[in-house]
């Protein structure tokens, strides 16, 4: 398992990772992507952002970097930093397959991405990918899956993701929606001659949407390693958006509402990376300082009754816009 690299790092922000969803693209549904990109969104200028980004992660002690196939030029932009980067041969590399991007580099798209779970679909963006990312591609999970994924019962597909396996890429899924742990319990019980086929998962989880923690304890006790992300909730728990109680521990430290809510689920003991969405040097050093904010039972207890419904987030997260 690559993440076995992290478990031997000392320094503690190894177990953030950089996730690139807000930086590969012109247009997602994070919030206030118009004051934290550049006013020209073109490939050169988030090119540049992202490289200096990953840039300052290195140095800050982050490990783990997370793309994906539909996060428009993000595979692209992430080799083309490892190419110009050799010493930086301890990191941990990560992509997703399932979804296309359809947007043409447009923020104003009538769509974004489109899911296809199909084995043709996974040959096609596998051999995209291995073009991009050759043999740094240490990781390559399905993108989004969830209960009625064909992915989770395509036997053709498994054995193909067991090749893949065997030729050193660990294979996992992500998953979203308010069956998060419906999806993952299927995922563990997927197997290939009698062997688990999934050593990761990358689920959801922060202080509003905590219904996939119990199946994350037990992917993680099956040796999986949890990956999660969102954990500010798409900027819901950032800054001036963040709820009251967040807002105030935060001003107690002397810290940003991110790294509360990034905090909480670093404490989760099945969590093995936690993933930052930053758009800017800021941000990312902002949610770093997670790594060492204390959280005691009783702050603790203050954010778990932030909680929601995951029907209500999950309809909420998809009323987001694009921008």
């Amino acid at each position: 398992m690559p993440f076995a690299r992290l478990s031997a790092a000392t320094t503690p922000t190894a177990h953030i990772g950089l996730g690139l969803a807000a930086v590969g693209r012109p247009g997602y549904i994070n919030l206030h992507r118009d004051r934290d990109l550049p006013g020209d969104r073109s490939p050169g200028a988030l090119r540049d952002r992202t490289h200096e980004l990953l840039d300052a992660a290195y140095a800050q002690g982050v490990r783990y970097f997370d793309a994906a196939r539909s996060y428009g030029r993000a595979e692209e932009f992430l080799a083309e930093w490892l190419t110009a980067r050799p010493e930086a041969d301890d990191v941990v590399v990560g992509s997703k397959w399932g979804y296309t991007y359809t947007a043409d580099w447009s923020a104003d798209a009538e769509a974004h991405e489109v899911k296809d779970h199909s084995l043709a679909a996974f040959e096609r963006q596998r051999a995209e990918s291995a073009a991009l990312l050759g043999d740094r591609l240490d990781l390559y999970q399905i993108h989004s899956v969830t209960p009625d994924s064909p992915a989770l019962t395509d036997k053709e597909l498994h054995a193909r993701l067991a090749e893949l396996a065997a030729q050193g890429v660990s294979v996992g899924l992500s998953t979203s929606g308010p069956a998060q742990a419906d999806a993952i319990l299927a995922a563990l019980a997927v197997t290939v001659d009698g062997a688990p086929l999934f050593r990761t998962v990358q689920a959801t989880y922060n202080a509003l949407e905590t219904s996939a923690g119990t199946a994350l304890a037990e992917a993680h006790a099956a040796g999986l390693t949890v990956i999660v992300k969102e954990a500010m909730a798409n900027g819901r728990l950032a800054g001036t958006q963040a709820p009251a109680v967040v807002r105030e521990i935060a001003g107690e430290e002397g810290l940003g509402s991110d790294a509360v809510a990034l905090a909480l689920v670093l404490h989760q003991p099945w969590a093995g990376v936690v993933l930052s969405g930053a758009a800017t040097v800021g941000q990312l050093s902002g949610n770093l300082h997670a790594a060492v904010l204390g959280l005691d039972e009783e702050r603790r207890a203050q954010l778990d009754a932030l909680v929601e419904e995951p029907e209500a987030y999950w309809r909420h997260r998809a009323s987001l816009p694009w921008s």
